[in-house]
């Protein structure tokens, strides 16, 4: 089943009947903690104690459990592909939904990616094979290779200078600021940014004003687009605004952009709900009684705060944040007989449109936050989709 990816130390370690080490040299390469690998693979709550007994040879997994980890992915499943007719740049990564997006399309291959957080760049790695370079504020926009795309989920952050001047100037200070010096210096042909719908309305509209004017005077075609995932086939009801560049000196026929037309699938949350889940997923009684209190107390308030339950019958959640790993309030499945649980790191992958194959390499609560974190593959999938057909129009070396 697993000969193709054992080592000849893990065959030595099968001949010997070393059961830990066979654990251990599996876990070394795919750099994970006890942590990580416990919950990659599905174990129980306190599952890293599991494997440290495993390792130590304190106690052996059974079969399944040691399938389980031998069988857990060593290869990248969305490396670059070999003939791309475009590169793009990714920046503020995240684990790669949007750069998953393009490449989704064919014709696209990355040529630079940054991000920051230790613990993205290793679900970063262990998807697309390259590790992201860190802190895009340390970075030399010289320094980044030429693109043809630019795409990033810039934090959106107050503008203190918005309205009281105009131009590049008003970004200096944000995380936007990085993308127009990017964008500035290597001026490619298209760019994709995304970014929470209240965007548009930040700061009195002065917020997207600076950035519609930024991008306009260094020459782009600026096309702000509002899609909610639920439209494109993922039983999410989460909300995004992604603005689309094209420089017009570059791309002619930019005027042609035809924003992509959401299907409106019929979705039902249980498309994303696993058969059997364990145990540690649902919630504890504490909690359960804590959750049902505080939405009592805002009920009385007059508002309609608190937990939300839903059950495989209901059209869409709300929006997964990366808060989620704290409580899970904003999700709770139902279960019969049960408290509520948690949606698995698994069924958030699904709720944001991420392949099966996605590896999660990370702690559950790492998971969480950066599927939170992360776009709907599929509507960045149609944008982009969109984008290539503009810029396939126009010629590649136009």
């Amino acid at each position: 089943m697993y000969n193709s990816i054992l080592t000849e130390k893990d065959e030595k370690s099968i001949e010997n009947n070393d059961i830990s080490k066979l654990i251990s040299n599996k876990r070394e390469r795919l750099n994970m903690t006890q942590k990580e690998l416990a919950d990659a693979v599905g174990l129980s709550k306190y599952g890293d104690r599991t494997i440290r007994r495993w390792e130590c040879g304190e106690t052996t997994p059974s079969k399944l459990e040691l399938d389980a980890i031998l069988s857990f992915p060593e290869e990248a499943p969305f490396s670059n592909p070999q003939d791309a007719k475009y590169n793009m740049i990714d920046l503020f990564a995240g684990i790669g939904g949007t750069r998953l997006g393009f490449q989704l399309n064919n014709n696209v291959k990355s040529v630079f990616s940054s991000e920051w957080d230790k613990f993205a760049q290793k679900t970063y790695l262990a998807n697309f094979g390259e590790i992201p370079h860190g802190d895009i504020t340390q970075i030399d926009e010289k320094d980044v290779p030429d693109h043809d795309i630019l795409v990033g989920g810039f934090p959106c952050q107050a503008f203190s200078q918005a309205g009281l001047k105009k131009g590049f100037n008003d970004t200096r200070g944000t995380l936007f600021f990085d993308i127009v010096r990017i964008i500035k210096e290597k001026l490619p042909k298209a760019f994709l940014l995304e970014n929470v719908k209240n965007l548009r309305s930040h700061d009195k509209g002065k917020t997207f004003k600076v950035i519609e004017e930024v991008l306009t005077d260094l020459g782009y075609e600026v096309y702000p687009l509002l899609y909610k995932a639920k439209d494109f086939g993922v039983p999410q009801n989460r909300e995004r605004i992604y603005i689309v560049g094209f420089k017009k000196d570059k791309v002619r026929n930019f005027a042609d952009f035809s924003a992509p037309i959401p299907p409106k699938t019929e979705t039902k949350v249980g498309e994303i709900l696993d058969i059997k889940v364990n145990d540690k997923y649902t919630i504890s009684d504490k909690l359960w009684k804590g959750h049902q209190r505080r939405k009592e107390e805002h009920k009385l308030k007059g508002n309609g705060f608190g937990f939300t339950l839903f059950n495989e019958d209901s059209h869409y959640t709300n929006t997964l944040s990366a808060r989620y790993y704290k409580d899970g309030s904003e999700i709770l499945i139902e279960q019969k007989g049960s408290n509520p649980r948690k949606i698995t790191p698994r069924e958030a992958a699904r709720l944001q449109g991420f392949p099966e194959e996605y590896i999660i390499p990370v702690s559950d609560t790492q998971a969480y936050k950066q599927f939170g974190n992360s776009v709907c593959v599929p509507v960045v999938q149609a944008v982009a989709k969109s984008i290539l057909n503009v810029l396939d129009a126009s010629g590649k070396d136009n």
